[in-house]
């Protein structure tokens, strides 16, 4: 994502300060300072973080301790839960497909639509945290199943974001699903981009460089 964001405004590696978004079934955002990822939230496993599809993210490690001692649980069953069973699919009760909650949000859905404002909602805290870790921020980036085809919960997730130089347009972030292209608007401070992942590519131009020995650009 920073790569292809730098070839788009001609920037070199030192000129730019990203905050990437990945959203999918699993999530994770990245603070890259100048080419150099200096957080990420994922942790020691994906569990910290976001809220997922089906991991809960980040929560009160006292709170595991007592759902164990409450429902007997062994630690494979709590591995399992926090895994399978908890993000959006453990709030909603019904689904960890970001367009099945959309759909039923739509309709009425309270936990549906609870599902959806706690994934964004801490999408936004992490936006902001990585924009005071950065200190100044020149682009967001959106990839990733969700991240890429839901302009709802790019308008979400961003809302409110003005206080740190981040706007999107709405007429512009309608038009952008599938593909590559900017949704911020003309008065954004922060650029705000969708760029489709192509994880592939990353992998054999990484694979190229280690069987031919040449170092990692700089």
């Amino acid at each position: 994502m920073a790569f292809r964001y730098r070839k788009i405004f001609g920037k070199a590696r030192d000129e730019a300060n990203l905050i990437t978004a990945h959203l999918g079934n699993g999530c994770s955002i990245t603070a890259i300072d100048k080419g150099h990822s200096i957080d990420t939230s994922m942790g020691f496993t994906p569990q910290e973080g976001l809220l997922m599809g089906t991991r809960c993210g980040d929560i009160d490690p006292a709170a595991l301790f007592y759902i164990m001692s409450k429902d007997e649980l062994t630690l494979h069953d709590m591995s399992t839960l926090l895994n399978k069973f908890c993000g959006l699919y453990g709030i909603s009760g019904e689904s960890n497909d970001m367009r099945e909650l959309m759909m039923a949000s739509a309709k009425g859905d309270e936990q549906a639509k609870l599902a959806i404002e706690v994934f964004c909602y801490r999408i936004k805290k992490y936006i902001g945290a990585y924009s005071a870790a950065l200190g100044l921020v020149d682009g967001l980036v959106f990839t990733g199943g969700i991240g890429e085809n839901s302009p709802a919960i790019r308008a979400l997730a961003c809302e409110g974001l003005s206080n740190i130089g981040i706007q999107i347009d709405s007429a512009r972030n309608a038009a952008v699903v599938g593909k590559e292209g900017e949704i911020s608007s003309e008065g954004s401070r922060i650029r705000v981009m969708v760029i489709p992942t192509n994880e592939e590519l990353l992998i054999a131009r990484d694979t190229f460089r280690a069987v031919r020995g040449l170092p990692h650009p700089h």
